[in-house]
């Protein structure tokens, strides 16, 4: 797992042909904007993400993103506990995005 700022998150995901962007935010945070071609994942569905996370490719390059970064964090590192290599956090997560927001 990589915490990378804003500016390197972005830059390295474009240029990421593996790249998958995953929002592990709540559906109620999602209605007021996310990163355009994210896919969602609720962090709080606790087994029920495990799960998801467990029909993903480990082959892909995961740049996760939350409010703050702490959700994303911790999912990136759930996620190399269970075979991912590369995954990416956003530091400071949406409330420092400064990117296209999809509605």
């Amino acid at each position: 797992m990589a915490d990378l700022n804003q500016e390197a998150w972005r830059e390295q995901m474009q240029s990421d042909p593996d790249a998958v962007i995953l929002d592990v935010r709540t559906d109620e945070e999602v209605e007021d904007g996310y990163i355009p071609g994210s896919i969602q994942i609720d962090f709080y569905r606790g087994q029920g993400f495990l799960d998801e996370l467990d029909k993903l490719d480990k082959s892909k390059s995961y740049y996760v993103y939350c409010r703050s970064g702490n959700r994303s964090g911790q999912a990136c590192s759930l996620m190399n506990s269970k075979g991912f290599e590369r995954t990416f956090n956003l530091k400071g997560g949406m409330l420092e995005w400064d990117g296209e927001v999809a509605d």
